[in-house]
């Protein structure tokens, strides 16, 4: 009985935390596929050929986007394509920056808070949340 994992999109520069998000949504039951800007984010996002389910991007990233733009360009495709945050020291602009509806996760975190975002957000949709 073959059943497809959902794929999560994760943005992420720094490789060991690109690591540590990978291992914990694989253990999760998630398929991953990771890029390491904003762009290539984007541009997967928008071709369509894989059916995202979720982002979970770092917020301050290589190159000219950051993961607020991201989350704008997911929520284009989709109103509540699920976004997870994750930052060091860009918190305080999630109330403005942020779209609704999106969960962040403040470095550093547990491996399974990622996991545990995530789901939360496949599991209720569009139901508020706040921080984690």
């Amino acid at each position: 009985m073959a059943t497809e994992l959902p794929i999560i999109l994760v943005i992420e520069d720094e490789e060991a935390i690109q690591i540590i998000v990978e291992d914990a949504l694989s253990e999760g039951g998630f398929h991953i596929e990771t890029v390491k800007t904003g762009e290539e984010a984007i541009t997967l996002l928008k071709s369509g050929l894989r059916q995202y389910r979720a982002v979970v991007t770092d917020v301050n990233l290589l190159g000219r986007l950051d993961g607020w733009d991201i989350a704008r360009a997911a929520r284009e495709i989709d109103p509540h394509f699920p976004v997870v945050y994750m930052t060091g020291g860009a918190a305080d602009k999630w109330p403005v920056l942020g779209v609704p509806n999106s969960i962040l996760l403040q470095k550093p975190f547990a491996p399974a808070q990622v996991v545990a975002a995530v789901s939360q957000l496949l599991n209720t949709g569009s139901q508020q949340t706040g921080p984690v």
